[in-house]
């Protein structure tokens, strides 16, 4: 009885002293990951600012930083035309590197660097050039990063709207997006994968194109006819992704590479990988964008379809490759 007693004071003891023991260890464990947190924020600032200056030294205004050699690439351009033929003698590329940086300048603060870009992109960059480009990339980067710098720049909690800023951006988005609207004038109404930034559709041009490169492009376009108030971009990017989901197959599979003007598929292998995988992160994404949903019921159909018929097992594991079996396909 008395040891009983001597233990149950002991315990009310330790129950007493022990929060004065124990909040420092919490306090303490806050503080390590608040310092943590802010060690690896500088980190990502400074890896963000090794690159981007040294692009500005080295390669601006070039699409592009080849960082071995202290030069540069103009791909924006080399992505359509190797050769890079018809492009003027004076061309000195897009500043791609600089586009897409602008959102990066915004989230960091860097409010000064960010209109200094825009100034100069506002005074120097012009789509008006003999350029075949890849619809795909320049609206997923040019398009897109002009159009995500301009939200940025525009949101009410950000000082930079009482700044310099005037919709330049905007602008600029605009006019690239009226240069790709040829692209889409085919019988199907699905864009063509290539189109000159000066005279459209060139006469020769590739009827092929990708599942992704026309079905991944109402985020961009919608987001500019709903900004601009012109309806044509988010209509023709929403014409080819409902005619590419009327090609879906009875198993609710699309294929990898089809024909524009005839709406026929050419590759029928059906998967998640290149070519193909935007075109379902696009669906989801749309949805929650612009919360149609017609998109919803086509992501949830092609991601019930990709789960009863692209996971097979079990999966062979080796090493860090996981061989899977043949390729599925929608036919």
């Amino acid at each position: 009885m008395l040891l009983s007693r001597s233990y149950g004071a002991w315990l009310v003891l330790f129950l007493l002293i022990s929060p004065a023991f124990i909040a420092p260890s919490m306090s303490q464990i806050d503080s390590h990951w608040a310092a943590k947190k802010r060690h690896m924020r500088e980190k990502v600032r400074k890896m963000f600012y090794h690159a981007y200056e040294n692009y500005m030294k080295h390669a601006f205004p070039h699409d592009e930083l080849k960082p071995l050699t202290k030069s540069f690439t103009d791909s924006l351009s080399e992505l359509g035309n190797l050769k890079l033929q018809h492009l003027p003698r004076n061309y000195n590329g897009s500043a791609l590197t600089l586009i897409e940086s602008l959102s990066s300048l915004v989230i960091m603060g860097n409010n000064t660097e960010f209109e200094r870009a825009v100034t100069w992109l506002s005074e120097n960059l012009t789509f008006n050039i003999d350029a075949r480009i890849n619809l795909f990339e320049c609206n997923i980067r040019v398009l897109g990063g002009l159009i995500s710098a301009h939200i940025l720049a525009t949101d009410s909690t950000n000082r930079l709207v009482q700044g310099c800023y005037k919709n330049q951006l905007l602008n600029l988005a605009e006019d690239l997006g009226r240069r790709f609207l040829p692209a889409f004038d085919t019988p199907t109404g699905l864009p063509y994968a290539w189109v000159n930034l000066k005279y459209g559709v060139m006469e020769d041009e590739t009827p092929e194109t990708s599942t992704s490169g026309c079905g991944s492009l109402i985020l961009e376009m919608g987001a500019l006819s709903r900004l601009t108030g012109d309806p044509r971009y988010e209509s023709a990017a929403l014409r080819a992704l409902r005619k590419l989901w009327s090609m879906r197959s009875s198993l609710n599979l699309l294929g990898t590479t089809l024909d524009v003007t005839t709406g026929e598929w050419i590759e029928y292998s059906s998967g998640i990988g290149a070519g193909v995988d935007s075109f379902y992160e696009y669906l989801c994404k749309a949805y929650i964008l612009f919360g149609k949903e017609d998109y919803w019921r086509m992501f949830h159909s092609a991601y019930l379809a990709v789960q009863k018929y692209f996971r097979h097992g079990p999966w062979r594991i080796l090493k860090l490759f996981i061989v899977l079996e043949a390729p599925m396909f929608i036919m």
